[in-house]
């Protein structure tokens, strides 16, 4: 059980060093973790300066291309050129899978990491598409020492609606995780955010639930919602976040500009978490 950012910091300490390529490190918040992750021997910072965003994005991925880097952040750049440079053939990190994103919320009052998905990169994901964003994150939590994550497919409630696709599909991936196509979890669905977080709640509605307070993982119908969430999380309950890209050849940080130093600290600290052994 991963209890707050701290537990993945001593988890990365435990590991071999790792280097991140900041593509333009022109803002006080940025050098502020970048300095900070140096000096807790969390992992190594380049810091990749151009008077062009694209041009100095460029070059920080082809630095993780090319084996000098395991981790991409993005500094103070626009969010176009940053992707733009992922994506680019001759020197991007593209992976073959999806891209989805990966967040995680320390929160006062809950004792674990509240770890959500997909609340930062896919729109309105298809059935198949979820099924592969589930496997993204299923993979970064097996390397978060986590064996088999208790997933859960949220939804407005517990019931199967044809008039709300969301539970259409929670359903089918409980029913393609029980059949084995869905391998290295646990997932139930479609299930409430109160049940999947709060025993006492799946008790008091008289639901049996092998997940409900054990939650690993929650895996929410598209960006809206994850949006959504998040934003409450941070906003109303003060929780702290940390937020990674999967499914290219190396993680990424996406951090948004307005994001303190902290925040960045601890999606540097979850990425460097994430790298592939090897």
């Amino acid at each position: 059980m991963l209890e707050n950012f701290n537990s993945i910091r001593e988890l990365l300490l435990s590991g071999p060093k790792r280097t991140v390529a900041i593509a333009t490190a022109a803002d006080e918040e940025v050098q502020k973790a970048a300095r900070i992750i140096e000096e807790d021997g969390l992992a190594e910072v380049i810091l990749v300066c151009e008077s062009n965003g694209a041009i100095a994005a460029l070059k920080a991925a082809k630095l993780v291309r090319n084996g000098k880097a395991d981790v991409l952040m993005k500094g103070f750049v626009n969010t176009g050129d940053f992707l733009r440079a992922v994506l680019d053939k001759e020197n991007g990190i593209r992976g073959k899978g999806i891209l989805s994103h990966l967040a995680a919320f320390e929160t006062p009052g809950q004792k674990r990491l509240i770890i959500m998905t997909d609340g930062g990169m896919n729109l309105c994901p298809t059935l198949e598409e979820k099924v592969k964003i589930l496997d993204n994150a299923v993979k970064a939590l097996h390397k978060l020492g986590l064996e088999c994550p208790k997933v859960a497919a949220l939804c407005a409630n517990e019931v199967v609606n044809p008039k709300l696709p969301s539970s259409i599909d929670a359903a089918a991936l409980k029913q393609l995780n029980i059949e084995g196509e869905i391998a290295g979890c646990i997932v139930e669905g479609p299930i409430a955010f109160d049940v999947a977080i709060s025993a006492e709640a799946a008790k008091h509605k008289n639901i049996e639930s092998r997940i409900a307070g054990k939650t690993d993982l929650f895996l929410v119908p598209g960006i809206d919602s994850g949006n959504i969430m998040g934003k409450v999380l941070m906003s109303c309950a003060g929780a702290k976040m940390a937020g990674v890209v999967l499914g290219a050849d190396a993680p990424i940080v996406l951090a948004s500009r307005s994001d303190n130093a902290e925040s960045k600290l601890n999606s540097l600290a979850l990425a460097c978490a994430l790298i592939d052994e090897g």
